[in-house]
C-alpha cells in the first residue's frame, strides 16, 4: 500500500518515508530489555507523526524481499537459517543457536523482521533510482550492517544496505545506477557491508566510527585506515577510525569537509546509500559520541549536492529513543526542505580528530588526488582539549580475550559517560570554541608531584606521549596526552629497594610479550632504576587515566589532594575507579625535595596472582625491552650492556 497525500503533491521534493509495524515483532524471546528493541522505531514514528512529517511524503509499507536477492551477498547456509529460525521446529534450539553468534537475539517475529527489514530497503532504493522519489528513509529493524556473507551479528540478520546496493547495481541495470556511495556514519564500523564489496570499485564504502585501534566493538582491525581494499575496490574502502569516544558535531563535519566530500566529487556517485546509525548521537548509552540532530542535518544536507540529490537512509544502530527520534527527524526535514535544521552545537575537532583526517588522507592520496595536498597549520591547529581514551597503554586487556567480551565491557563503562567537555558552537558548519576546564583541575594544577617510571616511561619520548600526546616506535596505537601538555619541570635518576618484572601475555600498545610491573613491597636485597619526573597532580591524574581501563570517565580526580596528603601513611593506595586496570596502585616511595615521589603499579595481591600463575610471567617484547634499554642509557644509569642484563634478570628471575 501506498500513501501520497494532497499536501505532498504540491511539494517540490518526492520523499519516501517507509514505516511498518511488523517489524516490532523483532524482540527478545523472555521480553528482557534490550538497546536493540521495537521502541526504537515505533519512537521514531510518533516523533515524525507529531511533526507531521507523514503528510509531507509519499508513505510506504515493507515488502519482504526475496531469497533470490539476499543471496547475492548472503550464503546459502546463512539464508536458510534465517528464513527458518522463526519456524516452530527451531523453537527448542532458538536461544541455542542466537548464543553462537555475537549479540544477537533470535523470536518467532525475527524471520520476518529480517525478510521485511532487506525487502524494505530495496524498495526504497528502487524507487529513488527510478526517479519516482528524489530521496527515502527507510525506517526499519533489524538493522542490518554488520551482518557479514554467512554470519549474523552486532543485532543484525541480513545487511540491508548491501542487498539494496547489490540490487541496484546487478538487478537493474537499466536504471544506469553504475556507482554507489555507501556513507556509514554508525558508531560502530560496519565491518559486513565493507568485507561484501571489498573488491568492487563500482561501491565506494565510507564508514566513520569509533575504533579505538581495535578495542571498540567490533574489536578488531577492519575498520582501520590501512583498510582500503583489494584488487580492483582498492581505495574504495575508506575508514576513518575515532581513537577515542565524545567526538561530536565539529570532529564529523570535518571528515566530511576534508575525506568524504572531495572523494565523492571525483567519484560521482549515481545514488548515496546512508547506513543511518543515531548511536554517535548525544545521550546514546552505547555509543560515547555527542553528535546532535543539527550536526546531522548538516551532514546529510552537505550529501544532497552529489547524485542529484538522489539519496536512500536506512536506519542502523541507536539506543537512546529521544536522541534517534529527534535526529531522524532533523534529517527528514533536510529531504524535504534540502537544507539543514537551524541550530548549533559543538566546536573544535579533537587534535586525535585531526590526526586521523590526515592519516586517512596520506593513505588513500594514491587513489584521490583531491587529499594528497597537506592540510595548513592554521586549520589543524584549531582543537578542542583531548577527549581521554578509555585506555591507551600497557595496562589493556590481552589479545587472546574474545571482541564481545571487549566490546561489553567497553560498552558498560560507556553507560554515563556522554557529558560535554565544553560549552562549544558551530554556524553554518564551521566551528568557534569557548571552552571551560572542570574546577579540580585548577587546584590540582597548583601541586608538584615526582611521577616514578620504571618501565617504557624511563625513556623520556615515550613518557611524553601520556603529556602531548602520539606515540613512538615501536608502539601500535597512539597516547591521547594530558589536558596540560607542559613538559615535565625536572627529570632526576634514583634507584629503590623494589622488584621490577614482567608479565602479562601481550597489550595492544607493543603486542605479544610481558609488561613492567614493581613489586609494591620493598625488599633490602633487589634494586630498580626509576625515572622522576617532577608534574602536577593535575598530570598524574591523565596519566592515571591513560595507563589504565577506566571503570568511569567521569571528570573527576582519581587522585585528589586529601588522598595524595595520606599516600605517605597509607603507603599504598588501590584507586577503586580503575580497579580494572593493571596499574591502579599509586606506591608511596618518599620525598625529594620535600616534594612526594609516587609510581604506578599492581596491587600485592596482583603479585600473589603473578606468584601463583593465576597471572602469566612473560618475557617483554623486544620493542618494548629497547625502550626501557633506551631510557637507561640515554638516562645515564647503564652502559646498553648493563641495560640488557638488567632487563633479563628481571625477566627471568622467579618472583
Amino acid at each position: 500500500m501506498e500513501v501520497e497525500s494532497s499536501e505532498s503533491k504540491t511539494i517540490k521534493r518526492r520523499v519516501g518515508l517507509l514505516y511498518d509495524d511488523r517489524m516490532c515483532k523483532h524482540h527478545t524471546p523472555d521480553g528482557d530489555h534490550h538497546p536493540e528493541n521495537p521502541y526504537r522505531i515505533k519512537a521514531i514514528w510518533n516523533k515524525l507523526q507529531k511533526a507531521g512529517i507523514p503528510r509531507r511524503c509519499v508513505v510506504l509499507n515493507a515488502k519482504e524481499a526475496e531469497d533470490k536477492y539476499i543471496l547475492s551477498v548472503h550464503s546459502k547456509n546463512h539464508v536458510n537459517l534465517i528464513r527458518n529460525v522463526s519456524t516452530k521446529q527451531f523453537d527448542l534450539r532458538r536461544n541455542r543457536i542466537a548464543s553462537n553468534f555475537n549479540s544477537i537475539y533470535l523470536n518467532e517475529g525475527s524471520s520476518k523482521a529480517a525478510y521485511l527489514a532487506a525487502g524494505s530497503v530495496i524498495e526504497v532504493a528502487d524507487r529513488v533510482a527510478k526517479g519516482e522519489l528524489n530521496s527515502a528513509f527507510a525506517v526499519v529493524r533489524p538493522p542490518g550492517h554488520h551482518a557479514e556473507q554467512d554470519e549474523a551479528m552486532g543485532f543484525c540478520l541480513y545487511n540491508n544496505v548491501a542487498i539494496a546496493a547489490s540490487f541496484l547495481l546487478n538487478e537493474r541495470p537499466e536504471l544506469g545506477i553504475n556507482k554507489i556511495l555507501i556513507v556509514d556514519w554508525d558508531v560502530h564500523h560496519g565491518n559486513g557491508t565493507q568485507k561484501m564489496f571489498w573488491k568492487d570499485p563500482r561501491v565506494l564504502f565510507f564508514s566513520v566510527h569509533r575504533h579505538e585501534f581495535g578495542t571498540f566493538y567490533p574489536a578488531n582491525d577492519d575498520g582501520f585506515y590501512t583498510m582500503i581494499g583489494e584488487g580492483p575496490g582498492a581505495g574504495y574502502n575508506i575508514n576513518v577510525p575515532w581513537e577515542n569516544g565524545r567526538c561530536g558535531d565539529a570532529d564529523y563535519l570535518a571528515v566530511w569537509d576534508h575525506i568524504l566530500l572531495p572523494v565523492a566529487k571525483e567519484f560521482v556517485p549515481d545514488i548515496i546509500i546512508v547506513s543511518a546509525g543515531f548511536d554517535a548521537a548525544a545521550g546514546d548509552p552505547l555509543g560515547g559520541c555527542h553528535v546532535t540532530p543539527y550536526g546531522y542535518s548538516v551532514m546529510l544536507n552537505k550529501l544532497m549536492d552529489f547524485a542529484q540529490g538522489k539519496i536512500v537512509l536506512a536506519l542502523e544502530g541507536g539506543y537512546n529513543l529521544e536522541s534517534i527520534s529527534n535526529s531522524v527527524l532533523a534529517c527528514m526535514e533536510v529531504l524535504l526542505e534540502h537544507k539543514p535544521i537551524s541550530g548549533s552545537s559543538e566546536a573544535y575537532p579533537f587534535e586525535s580528530t585531526w590526526r586521523v583526517i590526515q592519516a586517512v588522507r596520506h593513505k588513500l592520496s594514491a587513489f584521490w588526488p583531491t587529499l594528497a595536498d597537506e592540510l595548513p597549520t592554521k586549520l589543524t591547529s584549531q582543537k578542542a582539549p583531548p577527549a581521554h581514551m578509555i585506555s591507551s597503554s600497557d595496562s589493556e586487556d590481552e589479545y587472546e580475550k574474545t571482541p564481545d567480551v571487549v566490546s561489553e565491557n567497553l560498552e558498560a563503562v560507556l553507560q554515563d559517560v556522554i557529558e560535554p567537555l565544553s560549552k562549544l558552537k558551530v554556524e553554518d558548519g564551521h566551528a568557534i570554541v569557548a571552552t571551560e576546564s572542570a574546577p579540580w583541575r585548577s587546584e590540582l594544577s597548583k601541586v608538584d608531584v615526582w611521577y616514578a617510571s620504571f618501565g617504557s616511561n624511563m625513556w623520556k619520548p615515550r613518557f611524553l606521549c601520556y603529556i602531548q600526546g602520539g606515540q613512538v616506535e615501536g608502539m601500535k596505537k597512539a597516547c591521547s596526552g594530558s589536558m596540560d601538555r607542559n613538559p615535565p619541570k625536572e627529570t632526576l635518576w634514583k634507584t629503590f629497594p623494589h622488584r621490577l618484572f614482567f608479565g602479562r601475555n601481550s597489550t595492544r600498545t607493543w603486542g605479544t610479550g610481558g609488561v613492567a610491573f614493581l613489586n609494591p613491597e620493598s625488599n633490602d636485597q633487589e634494586k630498580a632504576y626509576l625515572c622522576l619526573n617532577r608534574i602536577t597532580l593535575e598530570q598524574l591524574n591523565d596519566v592515571l587515566l591513560q595507563e589504565n581501563v577506566a571503570t568511569d570517565e567521569k571528570d573527576f580526580p582519581f587522585l585528589d589532594i586529601t588522598a595524595l596528603n595520606s599516600s605517605a601513611d597509607k603507603r599504598s593506595i588501590s584507586l577503586e575507579a580503575l580497579k580494572k586496570g593493571w596499574y591502579h596502585n599509586v606506591v608511596y616511595l618518599g620525598k625529594e625535595r620535600n616534594t612526594p615521589i609516587l609510581t604506578i603499579t599492581c596491587s600485592p595481591l596482583d603479585v600473589e596472582s603473578f606468584k601463583s600463575g593465576e597471572f602469566p610471567l612473560r618475557v617483554p617484547a623486544v620493542e618494548y625491552a629497547n625502550t626501557l634499554i633506551r631510557g637507561l642509557v640515554e638516562g645515564e644509569q647503564l652502559s646498553e650492556k648493563e641495560a640488557m642484563a638488567y632487563i633479563h634478570e628481571a625477566s627471568t628471575k622467579k618472583l
